[in-house]
């Protein structure tokens, strides 16, 4: 084992503090990485504060994770020192269920390994990117390419994925018309990937305050929801409906401005239960689906995908002494439109 410096929350009600945790000793399949930068995401102030169930503390958070090598064990063959890499939502699988032979770790029947707070296959509690170095098994390492800088790609290994996999998995191209439903940490990398799969892009906001940004990412339209007349003009609009917001919506009134044989896919994960009128479903064949990131091989291309289209997230680069303070201005959605900490600062 070796000890590393860290960002933990040592409880539920505590803001997260310096510290140090504990690093496995190299395996013979592992990677040890001197971690760069690691995005914050909402999904790390939920889970340090409890609200998605009991943690085991302290906890590092973050997943998205990018960095270099440092070392790899004897039977590693995909990565060398200095090769530039990220770690995203999953450091591990059992690799041989139906789901993870299809290359969709994210739904191992036997539970993926989440990069912290997840329970790994030799009984420990994984730490995640808040901090120095992480040890990941090689087939959860993913390559960073060239062309993507390591602070903006780091929420990619989220954020990118989340809103890439569902759009290809529901056929996204040219001639899709597609809505993008909030334009905040997901939703800005939805419109960006939309835009370049070929598909018209719309974005529906509350208010108007982030149109040019909107416009300027790649949306063709920007309307706001707190006006009714946008649904109206929008009625039976588009095929596919991105929604992002982690906010109870006014089901029926989304589910109208989809046309026949459209989806509604979230993303979001709000904290109350969406209420849903069959009817709203049933009247033109609609269909209302979730998604959850997406497995290793399409994460490895939906990097090599952004590269190849100069995609990336816009950032706001923060030491890590300011990491509480970030988790109150992501709450308050004050944030243009992801905060990544730089790894360098945290043994500050």
């Amino acid at each position: 084992m070796s000890t590393v410096h860290a960002y933990a929350a040592p409880s539920e009600a505590a803001p997260l503090e310096r510290t140090t945790i504990e690093r496995r000793d190299l395996g013979p399949r592992d990677v040890l990485i001197d971690i760069a930068f690691a995005g914050i995401c909402h999904s790390d102030i939920h889970t340090v504060r409890g609200d998605w169930g009991p943690q085991s503390y302290p906890l590092a958070p973050g997943h998205e994770i990018t960095g270099t090598v440092a070392a790899v064990g004897a039977e590693v063959s995909s990565f060398a020192i200095g090769d530039r890499v990220g770690v995203g939502c999953m450091v591990n699988s059992c690799g041989r269920c139906r789901n993870c032979a299809r290359g969709l770790e994210q739904f191992c029947v036997e539970g993926a390994v989440m990069t912290y707070g997840g329970t790994d296959r030799d009984g420990t509690i994984t730490q995640g990117g808040y901090s120095e170095q992480v040890v990941v098994t090689e087939a959860f390492v993913l390559r960073i390419p060239d062309a993507l800088p390591l602070d903006a790609a780091a929420p990619l290994l989220c954020a990118g994925i989340t809103t890439y996999s569902p759009l290809r998995h529901w056929n996204v191209g040219p001639g899709t018309r597609v809505a993008v439903v909030g334009l905040g940490g997901l939703g800005h990398m939805g419109v960006q990937i939309a835009h370049a799969l070929g598909a018209e892009v719309t974005v529906l906001s509350q208010t108007l305050s982030k149109q040019d940004d909107g416009l300027r990412l790649g949306a063709d339209r920007y309307f706001a929801t707190s006006d009714r007349a946008t649904f109206r003009e929008l009625r039976s609009s588009f095929d596919v409906i991105l929604n992002t917001v982690s906010a109870v919506l006014d089901m029926r009134s989304y589910l109208s401005l989809l046309d026949v044989d459209g989806t509604m896919i979230c993303v979001g994960a709000p904290a109350e239960p969406l209420a849903v009128g069959v009817s709203s479903l049933i009247g033109g064949r609609r269909s209302l689906a979730g998604s959850n990131i997406g497995g290793i091989a399409e994460t490895q291309e939906m990097l090599d995908f952004c590269a190849e289209h100069g995609i990336a997230s816009e950032i706001e680069v923060i030491s890590a002494s300011g990491i509480n303070d970030a988790y109150e201005r992501v709450l308050a959605s004050d944030v243009r439109y992801r905060f990544v900490i730089d790894a360098a600062t945290i043994s500050e």
